[in-house]
């Protein structure tokens, strides 16, 4: 028999997704505040020069660096779990 989940047991987590050139699979990083990181990667895709971004996160990812230049693009995304 399935097992039922209360939908009041089910939470919703947010990280910030970083896709880097030439790679298959993106970044998962899950800070504090994915909203104000995404909004601190967009702005270092517009920059004209490139910066090495370094960040410790809360998840599986305990540090992570990678140059803003290898950027090819930043999404937030929500997950749901019990």
């Amino acid at each position: 028999m399935a097992q039922q989940f209360n939908p009041q047991n089910i939470k919703k987590r947010y990280s910030t997704l970083v896709f880097l050139k030439g790679s298959t699979a993106p970044l998962v990083l899950y800070v504090e505040d994915p909203q104000s990181l995404y909004d601190e990667l967009t702005k270092a895709m517009k920059a004209t020069t490139a910066t090495i971004i370094e960040k410790e996160t809360v998840g599986p990812l305990k540090k992570v660096s990678f140059i803003s230049n290898q950027i090819a693009a930043v999404a937030v995304q929500e997950e749901q779990y019990v």
